[in-house]
């Protein structure tokens, strides 16, 4: 059953890379967390900016630089193998209040 998951994970995981034009297309999907951390940093000037728990307790992580633009999304399974979801450009932080209750904008 989890060998199903991870396999599906991953087909999922490289449709979601093909089908996306990033910045770092030329990047390798998944490596070891700490050698894609510092690549982001490095070659991008990326730095976290939010992290989330998904499923099976896998970490998912926004990476983005207000000097370039870019942003990329990061999922870091608890083997430490982290895969690159999707990138891109024209990153912006955005502060603005939720919408109220009820209204669907």
């Amino acid at each position: 059953m989890m060998k199903n998951y991870f396999f599906a994970l991953s087909l999922g995981l490289g449709g979601v890379l093909l089908a996306t034009e990033g910045a770092h297309a030329q990047q390798p999907s998944c490596a070891e967390r700490t050698a894609v951390v510092d690549r982001l940093q490095q070659q991008y000037g990326e730095t976290r900016q939010s992290i989330g728990l998904g499923q099976n307790n896998a970490v998912v992580e926004m990476f983005a630089s207000s000097a370039t633009g870019t942003w990329t999304i990061l999922v870091t399974l608890p083997s430490g193998m982290s895969c690159l979801v999707a990138s891109g450009e024209s990153w912006e932080r955005l502060a603005e209040d939720l919408p109220a209750q009820g209204n669907d904008a």
